[in-house]
């Protein structure tokens, strides 16, 4: 067991946590979304939470616990939905949140720390120079950059800018290593797939530069339709279409809407599937001329809805939030992450959609794929045991769709990021003991792993890269 008391006297003056409470607070995420996890990490805790202020602080946090082989997992926001954040080894929570500063703004790039929430950077950004990031995840009120690249994958600008898997999407990273003496690694080009979507298991973030795109005023679209697949054709196509500036695309089936968007629910009529819609304000015309040649109708516009207090923002109907909002209304319920691949995405989805009926409801996200326009999903489930929400994920991979396993909290379990010997060597290097988030990558706990599978991963291993 790790000596804690003698880690707090080497600590001493830096800002360090020890009510269990609270440090158990700040060892959790969003990881009760499923219950698989939930049974299987709802009594995990931290023993500390230690909050540095600086790159210094982090490098002497670091070379303390590594000294005293004390595990020590970084945490931004706790918005993630994996645990990724979680020690499952307990020992330290290096609170990353008053590492927040926005150090740079610059055309076409910004520099931050990694406690920096995305909402404030956003605004600095359109305060600074008129512009915004490319993309955030619907948590973007919530959640830190240093979180998001560290644990996320893509979101609300996705239509149009892919994912942060894509070169590009992140510029650079300043990373520390945890070894006798940490070393600050500057990280750019294809490195950065080492650190980005690795759950802080090979080192610390402190800064962090991404690329901006110009600010535009996003208004809010709701078109309801009758008939679900209606809706899904109607966001591939607008997805498809390029004279249109949108930054959201999310058609969801009934009753998702009128029965989850609380909020939204006066605009959107029992029994309507819609599809959520953020555009420039300035292409708001042209997208209500497309929507009239179709079967969907123009139930809400946050340009002409008056009073808008209460409301959330679209994108907080979409993503992640669409599966928060129902649960906040059906505890029962949980959630898949699919992606259907181009070009069938549409039959594929039609094809899930008419299998399952209203036990996996359906809910897209339309983003960039490699260069072209399909979906991932975020079906709402009807839970009833793991074994059958095996059996539905095992249905989706037969009819040719890929799972992004949400109920595991490993890294290549979840099929988001592969591991192979590129990786594990910096791993190696960056992590020596295996002191940061333990348990989080497999193939570093098992020597046997396979991680040469042919499975679809969302980061491909790095091998494959450059």
């Amino acid at each position: 067991m790790p000596d804690i008391a003698a880690l707090r006297k080497t600590l001493d003056g830096l800002k360090i946590e020890d009510n269990p409470a609270l440090v158990k607070q700040k060892s959790r995420d969003f990881f009760w979304y499923s219950p698989v996890l939930k049974r299987q990490l709802d009594a995990v805790t931290a023993d500390i939470v230690v909050t540095p202020k600086s790159e210094d602080e982090v490098i002497r946090i670091l070379k303390a616990c590594y000294q005293m082989d004390v595990p020590l997992t970084v945490r931004g926001c706790g918005t993630g939905n994996y645990g990724q954040a979680m020690p499952l080894s307990g020992g330290v929570i290096l609170n990353m949140a008053e590492m927040n500063k926005i150090i740079d703004i610059r055309p076409g790039r910004l520099t931050c720390e990694p406690g920096a929430i995305i909402h404030d950077i956003d605004e600095a950004a359109r305060a600074d120079s008129g512009q915004e990031m490319r993309m955030h995840p619907s948590t973007a009120k919530t959640a830190s950059i240093g979180g998001f690249v560290g644990g996320g994958s893509g979101g609300v600008g996705s239509i149009r800018w892919g994912g942060l898997r894509d070169l590009g999407n992140v510029l650079s990273l300043r990373v520390v290593t945890m070894e006798d003496n940490p070393r600050v690694l500057e990280l750019n080009g294809w490195d950065l797939q080492k650190v980005s979507h690795a759950y802080g298991t090979n080192g610390v973030i402190t800064q962090v530069e991404i690329p901006l795109t110009a600010a535009y005023d996003w208004v809010d679209v709701i078109v309801g339709f009758d008939d679900f697949m209606d809706a899904a054709r109607y966001g591939n196509a607008i997805g498809t279409h390029d004279g249109l500036l949108v930054k959201l695309v999310s058609p969801i089936a009934a009753p998702v809407p009128h029965d989850y968007f609380l909020r939204h629910r006066k605009f959107i009529d029992e029994g309507k599937s819609v599809c959520l819609v953020m555009v420039a304000a300035h292409a708001v015309e042209p997208l209500i001329a497309f929507t009239e040649r179709g079967p969907g109708e123009i139930l809400f516009r946050s340009d002409t809805a008056g009073d808008l207090k209460g409301l959330p923002p679209a994108f907080e109907l979409s993503w992640n939030h669409t599966t928060l909002r129902g649960l906040r209304v059906d505890e029962t319920i949980t959630y898949l992450q699919v992606l259907y691949p181009f070009p069938n995405q549409l039959a594929l989805v039609e094809k899930v959609h008419d299998y399952f009926g209203d036990e996996v409801i359906a809910h897209l996200e339309f983003v960039r794929f490699d260069g072209d326009v399909t979906c991932f999903g975020l079906p709402v489930v009807r839970y009833t045991t793991e074994e059958r929400l095996d059996e539905i994920m095992r249905v989706h991979e037969e009819m040719g769709c890929v799972i992004f396993n949400p109920h595991r909290y490993t890294l290549e379990e979840g099929g988001m990021k592969q591991t192979d010997e590129v990786q594990l060597a910096f791993k190696r290097e960056a992590d020596p003991k295996g002191l940061l988030n333990p348990g989080k990558m497999i193939a570093w706990e098992d020597p046997g792993f396979d991680y040469a599978s042919s499975k679809t991963y969302l980061f491909p291993g790095l091998e494959q890269a450059g």
